[in-house]
């Protein structure tokens, strides 16, 4: 994982959990458990993934401007206020 972007690898480690099922309907439901409230409905897998996605990344971006305690992924917390480098 790259630190200079460490919000893209939060996302990518949160879809590594995403759990995914076939409904009865035959249209596909996917989840995080550990992003409580993020999950997406679609027709196919692949609609279904890639609305997890954007939906996930709507979840961290309004939890973040709100203040919201995010989950540690992977080492990954959100939760501490960014550090600053100064250049030289």
């Amino acid at each position: 994982m790259s630190g200079n972007y460490i919000l893209s690898d939060y996302v990518e480690v949160a879809l590594e959990q995403a759990e995914y099922d076939k409904l009865d309907d035959e249209t596909f439901a996917g989840r995080i458990p550990s992003c409580k409230g993020v999950v997406a409905f679609a027709k196919t897998l692949r609609e279904c993934e890639s609305e997890l996605r954007s939906t996930l990344e709507d979840w961290v971006l309004v939890g973040l401007k709100l203040g919201h305690e995010l989950p540690v992924l992977a080492n990954l917390n959100l939760n501490r206020a960014p550090a600053y480098v100064e250049s030289v």
